[in-house]
């Protein structure tokens, strides 16, 4: 999944803590490159309770991790991020994989 602001695509990560991090916009959990993390108009949701910006979105709840507040998600709003060239990427990749010719 790209960060949801630049589109950057993670790389594999090296040992230790991953420098990308997770939030929900809109409803949608999305994850944030290091670059974009320094921005400080991420338009990401918080939390009612605490107003944390530790949030997790899964199976239509939103869980603020810094206090365990749960709530139904409101409305989800197809967040879709479109990366040029991704999915030629990912056919070639595949080939390569696969061992198919191209």
């Amino acid at each position: 999944m790209p960060c949801y602001r630049c589109g950057a695509r993670q790389t594999d990560p090296v040992r230790g803590a991953s420098p990308w991090r997770r939030g929900v916009s809109h409803e949608v959990l999305v994850l944030i490159c290091p670059d974009c993390q320094r921005s400080h108009d991420l338009e990401l949701d918080t939390c009612s309770s605490c107003a944390s910006f530790e949030l997790t979105c899964r199976l239509g709840e939103v869980e603020c991790r810094s206090c365990g507040a749960v709530r139904q998600a409101r409305e989800t709003r197809d967040l879709v991020t479109t990366v040029p060239g991704l999915s030629d990427e990912v056919e070639a990749a595949l080939n390569r994989v696969l061992g198919r010719i191209s």
